[in-house]
Order: structure tokens, then C-alpha cells, then sequence
């Protein structure tokens, strides 16, 4: 009735680590993106951001495995490249949204009591976008959780283990035994940065 390759706790493990090294890499990548392009010098460079972003998401994660496998081998590495593109396009257009969205008044009041741009930035501008911000990694990251079962088509290991052997065996249990645990992930994660995103104190930026 089990997936006999491993048990449920390390499929969920795996599938963790597919999901926050992924998700990581996105936030570490996109945020300061999304902060570029809104920027005087980064903003020509905004289009062709948004075109990048939405190509990596409209990209099958499975033809980006294909692609990377040869140069990274099995496993890991080119399915964490694979959830990387696919969940960055959610983070860069809200951190653009969210910038972008600021009052002007605001930035002017900021520059009038003495502020240097990377002040506004980091004391104003963010701390105002962080709940916009916040919801975009929500999405990536519940995105990267379904989308992480594909890792197990080149040996990533994850949930996707036995979706994929109940799909071969023609076993029910196998995929229940993957599917069901990977939509309770989904769901438990959507609610715990719901909460995070909640809890964000988006109006205490001049304080």
C-alpha cells in the first residue's frame, strides 16, 4: 500500500528541500529585480524583465529539466533551476506592483527630512510594498510545491516519487500516498505565509 522506496516523512522532507531552496533563490533573486527595475537607471530595462519572468512561467518545468540535466545531471540541481524560473514571475511583478503603488508624497516628504535613496528604500519604500511583496512569494512558493513533483521524473526524490510509480504500477495508493500529502503542504504553507503576510506592518515605514 506504500511506496516502498522510502517513507512518507522523507518524501515530504525531500519535497521541502526542493521547495525552500527554490523558493529561496527566487526571493533572493526577484525582490532586488523588482527593486532594479523600479529604479530611474532600471527602468528601460522593466519590459523586458516582465517578458523574462512571464517566459519562465509559461516554460514546462519538464522541458527546463531537459535542458538543464545535461549540463547539471540528475536530481537536485536542475530541478531547484526548474522551480527557481518557474515561481520568479509571481515575486518581480508584485515587488514592481507594490513599489510602484507607493505615494508620491510620501518619497517627497522622505527626501525633505534628509533621506538618501537607499534610506527611502530600505525605511520607507519596502516596508510599505512588504505585504504586496509578501503575497507574491505566497503564490510562488504554493506554485513550487506542485510544481516540485516533476523533480522526481530525473531522481529529485519529493512527493512526486510515488504519484509517479502508482501512475506506472497502475496503483491508486502510490498516488494518494504523494498527491494527498502534497496538497495538505500546499494548504498548510498557503496559511502559515497568509498569516506572515497579515502581520506585516505595512504603515510603520516613517517611524
Amino acid at each position: 500500500m506504500l511506496h516502498p522506496r522510502a517513507s512518507l516523512l522523507t518524501l515530504v522532507l525531500q519535497h521541502l528541500l526542493l521547495v525552500g531552496l527554490s523558493s529561496t533563490l527566487t526571493v533572493l533573486v526577484a525582490v532586488p529585480l523588482g527593486v532594479f527595475v523600479t529604479r530611474t537607471y532600471g527602468r528601460p530595462f522593466l519590459s523586458i524583465t516582465n517578458d523574462l519572468t512571464a517566459l519562465g512561467q509559461t516554460f514546462p518545468p519538464v522541458a527546463v529539466l531537459a535542458l538543464a540535466v545535461p549540463l547539471t545531471g540528475f536530481g537536485l540541481k536542475p530541478t531547484v533551476l526548474a522551480l527557481f524560473l518557474y515561481g520568479l514571475m509571481p515575486v518581480v511583478r508584485n515587488t514592481v506592483a507594490g513599489l510602484v503603488a507607493i505615494p508620491k508624497d510620501l518619497l517627497e516628504a522622505a527626501h525633505g527630512m534628509g533621506m538618501t535613496g537607499t534610506q527611502i528604500l530600505l525605511r520607507v519604500e519596502l516596508p510599505l510594498a512588504a505585504r504586496v511583496i509578501m503575497a507574491g512569494v505566497r503564490t510562488s512558493v504554493v506554485i513550487n510545491v506542485g510544481t516540485a513533483m516533476v523533480g522526481a521524473v530525473i531522481g529529485a526524490g519529493g512527493l512526486g516519487s510515488p504519484i509517479i510509480a502508482g501512475l506506472i504500477q497502475d496503483n491508486l495508493a502510490f498516488v494518494i500516498e504523494g498527491a494527498l500529502p502534497a496538497a495538505m503542504l500546499a494548504l498548510l504553507l498557503d496559511q502559515v505565509l497568509a498569516g506572515i503576510e497579515s502581520s506585516t506592518p505595512a504603515r510603520k515605514a516613517l517611524a
